[in-house]
Formats: structure tokens, C-alpha cells, sequence
């Protein structure tokens, strides 16, 4: 009998992760690529994209596409709940004969991290959101609106913070009433002045919500070396992560929901990550028990097991 292979595909907001693991969940291969959020690229570039990470990955693992049993399929940007079909047309040129679970990269990670398919994961990485489901089966999100129209807490938004804090305390008197935040920014971007932002966030080939967001680690570390300023930033990013939780637990009526933590923000421990778990009087920062790539290749292997088993 010819072993079962599953591919994982995650789509995170910056990032494309693909792995192909055998039933054990142990990698025979794994690649790493830029954003393929149709959102922020496009659907074409995405599509290109992750078509071509999965001809990659299989090269690398010396597969053809035919050794692929299933395959999860997780996008942010482009969940199941209103974009199955572009997932389903993406994949399945490449993928012909796998069986093809689409599904969102808030489940994905969900399962990757819980190992199961209920509990409600908080997310904050380039954006954030969470995701509940019982163990009945109902499902809820709470956030995830693209960064335009929300993402609080996120990389993104703790990236817009600190430019709007440059940008506020500029207008307020000049460089000179700049804080000791808003020089370091300027330093960390090779910046001389404030004003110099506008084309730094506007006239740049790569996505503004990726630059911006990549701001993030800078604040992270102004925390915790001390900086008040940075510090209020995260309080507040804390303050809405922790938030979406427990309305998640409220509307869900699941209070003693196992919560796991994904995202760059969350991964490690951090002044931002600490805070959130006190927030939710949880011990310490929960650990993931798979990354959300596995997380999709898992997810892969419950549907496709569920069907073969019955």
C-alpha cells in the first residue's frame, strides 16, 4: 500500500509557507516565500505564486503531483467563507489529483496549534483576528478586516501607531518636540526628518501594509528596553487582541475554550505577548503545538481520513 503524503499550504499575511509531510506529520520537504495575500498582491501575483510553491516544494522532495494524497489550503485574504472557488482554481491546476481541502489561515493555525479542531485561536501577526469553534461545530471570527478597515493589535497597526505618533508630535511644534521614540524611528528608517515618511510609506515598490508592518519588532524592542511610549503602544494592542477573545468566548458561549496563540507577534515570548496572556489570566503564554503549515497539512489529513475511514 502506497503511503499517504499531505501538503500544507499557508498563505500568512507576509509570508508563504508550504510543506509536504508524510502521516506522521514529519516534513520531507518545506519552503518559504514571499506574501501571496491576493489583498495586498493582487490575485494574479498571488495565484503565480502559489502555484509555483507548489511545483517548487514538490521539486525539492523529488515528487510529482500524483504522490500528493491531500492537500489544506489556508490564505489570508481569501478564506473559504468568500473565496473557495479562487482557492479551489488556484490549486488544482498543480494538484490534479489530490484531494484539496480549502479552508481559511485562521483555521489552519487553529488546528496546527491545538492539534484539534475546536478552541479559539487568537492571531496577531501582519493583521489579527480570532477564531472560535465549539465542539459542536459552531464556528465564529471576530476581526480579520484587512488593515484598512481593522487589525487592531496587529503588526500593522502597531506599525501605524508608531508613524501616527511621529507624525502627531511633528505637527505639535516641530523637530524639536519629536519624543525619544519618534528619533529612533526616524534613525531606524534613515530618515532626517518627519516629513520624509510620506514617500517612505507611499513611493515604494513593496506593499505599504508589509513596510508598515514591519515596524512592529522595532517597537517590541523600544519596549522592552523601557520606552513608555512603546510600551503604551503595546498596552493597547494588548487591550484589543485580549478583547476579541473574550467576545469571541462570549458570543460562542465556550468560556473554558482552550485558547492557543498564532502570529509573529504571539510566537515568542515578548513585553506584547506576556501582557495578553495575563490579560486573559492565562498561566503563560501558550505554546502552538504545530506551526499553521502543519497546521493545513493536518487539516489535509482529518478530511482526507474522515472519507477513507467511512
Amino acid at each position: 500500500m502506497i503511503e499517504p503524503l499531505f501538503m500544507g499550504i499557508d498563505g500568512g499575511g507576509s509570508k508563504l509557507r508550504i510543506a509536504i509531510v508524510d502521516a506522521y506529520l514529519d516534513k520531507l520537504s518545506s519552503l518559504t516565500a514571499g506574501s501571496v495575500n491576493p489583498s495586498i498582491v493582487g490575485h494574479a501575483a498571488a495565484r503565480e505564486r502559489i502555484q509555483g510553491g507548489i511545483l517548487d516544494a514538490l521539486r525539492l522532495a523529488k515528487l510529482r503531483h500524483e504522490n500528493i494524497t491531500a492537500a489544506g489550503i489556508g490564505i489570508a485574504g481569501a478564506s473559504i467563507l468568500h473565496s473557495e472557488n479562487w482557492l479551489l482554481q488556484t490549486v488544482k491546476p498543480v494538484l490534479p489529483d489530490s484531494r484539496l481541502t480549502p479552508s481559511s489561515d485562521m483555521e489552519i493555525a487553529l488546528v496546527g496549534a491545538l492539534a484539534q479542531r475546536h478552541g479559539i485561536l487568537l492571531l496577531a501577526g501582519t493583521g489579527s483576528a480570532v477564531y472560535g469553534v465549539t465542539p459542536a461545530g459552531e464556528r465564529l471570527q471576530v476581526g480579520g478586516w484587512g488593515y484598512l478597515l481593522g487589525d487592531e493589535g496587529s503588526s500593522f497597526w502597531i506599525g501605524l501607531q508608531l508613524l501616527r505618533h511621529v507624525t502627531e508630535t511633528f505637527d505639535s511644534g516641530a523637530k524639536r518636540c519629536l519624543t525619544a521614540l519618534g528619533r529612533a524611528c526616524l534613525d531606524e528608517l534613515s530618515l532626517s526628518q518627519a516629513r520624509e515618511l510620506v514617500a517612505w510609506v507611499y513611493r515604494s515598490e513593496t506593499a505599504p501594509a508589509v513596510r508598515i508592518a514591519n515596524l512592529a519588532p522595532f517597537v517590541l524592542d523600544r519596549a522592552e528596553n523601557g520606552d513608555n511610549m512603546a510600551i503604551d503602544i503595546l498596552r493597547q494592542a494588548a487591550k484589543h487582541l485580549a478583547g476579541q477573545v473574550e467576545t469571541t468566548q462570549r458570543r460562542l458561549n465556550y468560556m473554558a475554550a482552550p485558547i492557543a496563540f498564532a502570529g509573529g507577534l504571539l510566537e515568542k515570548e515578548n513585553w506584547l505577548s506576556s501582557e495578553v496572556a495575563q490579560r486573559l489570566a492565562l498561566a503563560e503564554r501558550p505554546l502552538a503545538k504545530h506551526p499553521p503549515v502543519l497546521g493545513a497539512a493536518l487539516l489535509a489529513k482529518m478530511e482526507w481520513s474522515a472519507v477513507h475511514r467511512a
